[in-house]
C-alpha cells in the first residue's frame, strides 16, 4: 500500500515506536506527519539515531498531535526538545526493551524500515535490531519500509513478512555517517586506550574521533573479539586484517556482535547477508552478566565533562539534555565484571570554546552517567589516569594532571579548598 494508507492505521492516543539508528523509516514518518491536523495525543518514542532532517511531526503547530518521548535525544528531535514541546525519559538503552515487554510503556504502531525478503519470505530489521525487535514483538500494529537500501542482517534482525500488518515499497538510501577523521589530540587519546589493551581482549568501542583513533592503533593487536553496542566503519580494517577474530570470546565466539550499525555504504554492504555480524535485541548486548563473561572486555565511550571525584556526566549540557545514558553504564559495569577488563572514559580536555571540561564540580544541571564509584581509566590528551582505588584527594591530583595546563593551578586551589590537607599533602 502507498504511506498515506499505512498511516491511517495509527490512530490518536496510539503509542508509536519510530526505529532509530541511521534506518528511521523517513517515508512513514513523513505520512503520519501530514496526519498532524487530525490526530491527537499520539505519543512518540525516540530513541538512538542520526537523522538526514529534522523530524517532520517536531513542528509547533502539531504540539497536541504528537507527544514527543525520547529514551535517547537524536539529532531529529533535539531542538523540539530543548524549546520543551517534548520530553525524554532517562533509562538505560539496555532496559528499554523491558518496558516495553512489561508493559510500562505501552507499543500500540512499530514504524520500522527493513531490507528485501530473502528466499524464505523473511526481511531483516538491517542496521538496527537494538529496540526494533521487542518493539515489534509488542506492538499490535507493524508498518514496515522495504528498502532496497536496507542491508540483510542476521540474529535477532530477523522477521517474517506474514508479522508485518503493512508494507510500503520505498527506494531510500540510509543516513551514512562519515568516518571521523581523527585529529592529532585524538590520536594521542588513542594511543594511551591501546597501550593498555592486551591481546585477546574483547571491545566495546564508542562513535566518533576518539573511538576511531583507537581503532587504528589496534592493527598490531592479535585475536581481538567484538561485542558492542554499535558498530561503525571503524571495525572494517580490523576485521578484514584478522584483528579482529573473535576467536577468544565466551559469548558467541567467531562472531561480531552489535545491537545497530551506523556507518557508510562500505559498512552497510559489508553486514549484508553476512553471517559472521550478528545484530541482536540490545537488551541481550547490553546485559552486563553476559558482557562479563567475554575475557578482558574494553569498554572506551566519551564524555562531556568530569568532576574531582570522577563523576562523569555524558548525556546533558549543564540543564540541557544533549543525548542519553546508551549503553555506557551497562559496559562500564560489564567490564568491571570482566576477567582483566577495563574501562576508559574519554575526552577532549577542552570544550571548543576553550573552557575545561575537568571541573571542581559539574555544571549545574548536568547528570552523573557514570558515578565515581564506577569509573576506572579517564583519558585526555594529555594523559591516562586509574582512579580505581584512588581516595577523593588523589582522584582530584591525578584528573588536574589530565586538565589542559592553563587550567591546573584553578583546579588546584578549588581541590584544596574542598578537599584541605588531604589534598595538600600531595603537591
Amino acid at each position: 500500500m502507498t504511506a498515506d494508507e499505512a498511516a491511517r492505521l495509527i490512530r490518536s492516543g496510539d503509542h508509536v515506536y519510530i526505529q532509530g539508528s541511521t534506518s528511521i523509516p523517513e517515508t512513514l514518518c513523513d505520512a503520519m506527519a501530514r496526519r498532524g491536523h487530525e490526530l491527537r495525543d499520539v505519543v512518540v518514542y525516540s530513541g538512538f539515531a542520526v537523522a538526514s532532517r529534522p523530524a517532520p511531526f517536531c513542528r509547533p503547530e502539531f504540539k497536541d498531535a504528537f507527544i514527543v518521548d525520547s529514551f535517547f535525544v537524536n539529532n531529529s528531535v533535539r531542538k523540539y526538545i530543548a524549546e520543551g514541546y517534548g520530553s525524554t525519559t532517562p533509562c538505560f538503552l539496555g532496559e528499554v526493551p523491558g518496558l516495553m515487554r512489561d508493559g510500562t510503556w505501552r507499543v500500540d504502531v512499530a514504524l520500522i524500515n527493513c531490507s528485501m525478503p530473502d528466499e524464505n519470505g523473511n526481511v531483516s530489521f538491517g542496521v538496527s535490531a537494538d529496540v526494533a525487535v521487542p518493539a515489534v514483538e509488542c506492538a499490535k500494529t507493524v508498518i514496515a519500509q522495504i528498502n532496497p537500501h536496507m542491508p540483510f542482517s542476521y540474529g535477532d534482525a530477523v522477521i517474517a513478512l506474514d508479522r508485518l500488518d503493512a508494507v510500503v515499497r520505498v527506494d531510500d538510501p540510509l543516513v551514512e555517517v562519515p568516518t571521523a577523521v581523527p585529529t592529532e589530540k585524538e590520536i594521542a587519546i588513542g594511543n594511551y586506550i591501546a597501550e593498555r589493551i592486551p591481546d585477546g581482549a574483547t571491545l566495546q568501542i564508542g562513535v566518533g574521533g576518539i573511538p576511531n583513533a583507537v581503532l587504528r592503533a589496534l592493527s598490531g593487536h592479535k585475536h581481538l573479539g567484538l561485542h558492542t553496542e554499535a558498530m561503525t566503519d571503524g571495525v572494517l580494517p580490523l576485521i578484514r586484517s584478522g584483528v579482529i577474530d573473535n576467536s577468544l570470546k565466551v559469548v558467541e565466539p567467531g562472531k561480531s556482535v552489535a545491537s545497530l550499525a551506523l556507518g557508510s555504504r562500505e559498512l552497510y554492504d559489508y553486514m549484508d547477508h553476512n553471517p559472521d555480524i550478528i545484530i541482536k535485541d540490545v537488551a541481550w548486548t547490553n546485559d552486563p552478566f553476559r558482557i562479563a563473561q567475554n575475557p578482558a572486555v574494553m569498554s572506551i565511550n566519551s564524555c562531556l565533562e568530569i568532576d574531582l571525584t570522577g563523576q562523569i556526566c555524558a548525556d546533558s549540557i549543564g540543564e540541557k539534555i544533549y543525548s542519553g545514558v546508551g549503553g555506557q553504564h551497562d559496559f562500564v559495569y560489564g567490564a568491571s565484571r570482566s576477567r582483566g577488563g577495563k574501562s576508559f572514559l574519554a575526552m577532549l580536555a577542552t570544550t571548543s570554546k576553550g573552557q575545561t571540561k575537568i571541573k571542581p564540580v559539574l555544571t549545574p544541571g548536568a547528570g552523573v552517567v557514570t558515578t565515581r564509584f564506577q569509573t576506572n581509566y579517564v583519558v585526555t590528551e594529555y594523559g591516562i589516569a586509574d582512579l580505581r582505588g584512588l581516595s577523593i584527594a588523589e582522584r582530584a591530583k591525578a584528573l588536574i594532571g589530565l586538565a589542559a595546563p592553563e587550567f591546573r593551578d584553578d583546579l588546584s586551589r578549588a581541590a584544596a579548598e574542598r578537599f584541605g590537607h588531604a589534598f595538600t599533602r600531595l603537591q
